[in-house]
């Protein structure tokens, strides 16, 4: 279960931010990766952990070969985990509501919709009035992506 915080509105702040400027705000570890993968992964330090200062969420990749390739694939897990994990009061619901899973707005999104539905006790067909949907047509839009599902599921209970 993925922990809950409570900030002020500074997490979309963070979600908006560039790469760049996102890795500022984080302490960036290398270190060599273990398992299957050979030479290359276990020679060579080119698997990355980012942590979060402010809300010291931390999360690695160590999936490619290259350290360039995993950094940018561990600042997309940080964006998607500060969506997951950092909650605020709601705000004005998503004017989109089609964001596809790739889309770079995505965790922006996902935070916005779990922030109502945190607000709502996580009841999906109260959230599915504030968003103007139907409560199948949320948990459509909820179902595409596991994680959040499972999340959702595990708050409910």
């Amino acid at each position: 279960m993925a922990k809950t915080f409570i900030f002020n509105q500074e997490r979309d702040q963070w979600l908006k931010l560039s790469d760049s400027e996102l890795e500022k705000n984080c302490r960036l570890d290398f270190y060599k990766a273990s398992g299957r993968g050979g030479q290359k992964r276990n020679k060579t330090s080119n698997a990355v952990r980012f942590t979060h200062e402010a809300s010291t969420i931390a999360v690695s990749d160590c999936s490619g070969r290259s350290q360039h390739k995993n950094r940018a694939t561990a600042l997309k897990k940080l964006r998607y985990q500060i969506a997951l994990q950092v909650r605020v009061a709601p705000g004005t619901p998503p004017a989109r509501l089609d964001v596809s899973l790739s889309n770079t707005e995505y965790p922006i999104f996902t935070a916005h919709i779990l922030d109502i539905l945190n607000d709502n006790e996580f009841v999906i067909s109260n959230a599915a009035q504030i968003l103007e949907l139907s409560t199948s047509k949320l948990i459509k839009i909820l179902q595409r992506d596991k994680i959040l599902w499972q999340l959702v599921q595990g708050e409910k209970e």
